[in-house]
């Protein structure tokens, strides 16, 4: 039964708008009516594939956020905990939702559950709003009889995962903040204060001294040619970022940030807290150990660690141990290795997974917390360099021309 999103006024003329679900649209215009209601327009909520299976596109920022699908898993969850069946589940989560998209999504995936669809076949519909690892989740959930603990699962695993990421973000605000703002002033300086006050030496033909010569060649470069080198910037990025897609260079680029200098170390501590945080769900909601490796492996973002962890799992296809699999792989911390191979021997995989995820994420937010602060006074100190220089440039021509009165 399809969802329909309608609008309509009563009989005092005051606007309604909502979600209801019915065969067709002339059903949902005779239930409206039979409520007391006049539709003003009824249009069907589509789901996000067409017919062919390919996913349709949508306007700028239709999808769930990633606290709005944290809430509706952590949602959800608690409502078949409580033992409600999952249609009047969707309909508490319907009447809650705030975002018209929102709402719409609800409807969408309520109205082809009260149809008969498993819950993960219906997500599928969604796959923008909902990753392959999400969707898999449920399906195992479904099959062992376990959904709402799966979810629940679920929710602490995206909450964890939208922690960590908000705690990188705020680590690397400061440094940026302070970034612009140097570079706002330096332009200011040189294409403003600089020649105004030079010029004022250069009239009365006076040897200017060598630094203030440089700046003011640098001044003049910056206001003459400043848009040109932004613009040629911006294509460098955009031409850099279109090479990436080249799979041989993104390869090359990925294996080269695991060794960088300083940011190695950062690389791999982030896609290691991915791994093992996504295996550790999806081993511990009871998808098998391959399928699993598959999920973890396409959570990472570093193209050369997705192919030592897709080498791990042809080891363990033929029978190796995982942990024997990863320890052959380089890039791979011993402690995660350690750790998954204490869970093969006591049995508790899962429980292991996630002690070396958590160990994994608290040495990521240890290493952004290093970067972080490493980089804060390295800016101040090169911004305070760089605005001395300035003020000398400008200063010198005023001692000399003190000297000379005297």
């Amino acid at each position: 039964m399809p969802a329909f999103r309608y609008e309509a006024v009563d009989a005092g003329g005051a606007s309604k708008k909502g979600v209801l679900n019915a065969d067709s649209a002339r059903s949902a215009r005779a239930e409206l009516r039979a409520q007391g209601l006049v539709p003003l327009a009824v249009d069907v909520i589509a789901a996000q594939v067409d017919a062919s299976g390919a996913a349709r596109s949508h306007g700028l920022g239709e999808r769930l956020s990633a606290n709005e699908l944290a809430l509706f898993t952590r949602q959800l969850a608690s409502l078949l905990e409580a033992g409600l069946p999952l249609e009047q589940a969707f309909t508490a989560l319907l009447e809650q939702a705030e975002r018209n998209y929102v709402r719409d999504l609800i409807a969408s995936i309520r109205s082809e559950v009260i149809g008969g669809a498993a819950l993960s076949d219906t997500l599928s519909r969604h796959p923008r709003d909902f990753a392959e690892i999400y969707r898999a989740l449920v399906a195992s959930g479904e099959q062992i009889g376990q959904l709402s603990r799966v979810l629940s699962r679920l929710a602490d695993y995206i909450e964890r995962r939208n922690a960590l990421i908000q705690k990188v973000r705020l680590a690397f605000t400061y440094p940026a903040i302070v970034t612009v703002v140097a570079f706002a002033i330096v332009i200011f300086l040189l294409t403003y204060v600089v020649p105004q006050i030079v010029s004022v030496f250069a009239n009365t033909k006076q040897k200017l001294p060598l630094l203030t010569i440089v700046m003011l060649a640098i001044s003049d470069f910056v206001r003459h040619y400043g848009i040109v080198v932004a613009i040629a910037l911006v294509g460098a990025w955009v031409g850099w970022r279109r090479a990436l897609q080249n799979p041989v260079l993104k390869r090359r680029w990925h294996t080269w940030l695991l060794t960088a200098p300083l940011y190695g170390k950062f690389e791999r501590s982030l896609n290691t807290a991915r791994f093992a945080s996504t295996l550790a769900i999806t081993t511990g909601s009871g998808v098998p150990i391959l399928r699993a490796l598959e999920t973890s492996r396409d959570t990472l973002s570093n193209v050369a660690m997705r192919e030592l962890v897709e080498q791990a799992s042809d080891a363990v296809r033929e029978g190796v141990s995982l942990a024997r699999a990863l320890s052959a792989q380089k890039h791979f911390p011993p402690m995660l290795i350690h750790m998954i191979r204490a869970g093969e021997i006591t049995g508790e995989l899962p429980a292991m997974l996630n002690r070396a995820a958590a160990a994994q994420e608290s040495d990521l937010e240890r290493r952004t917390l290093t970067i972080a602060g490493l980089l804060e006074p390295a800016l101040i100190l090169a911004m305070g360099v760089v605005v001395l220089l300035i003020v000398l440039a400008v200063l010198m021509p005023i001692i000399e021309i003190n000297q000379l009165v005297r």
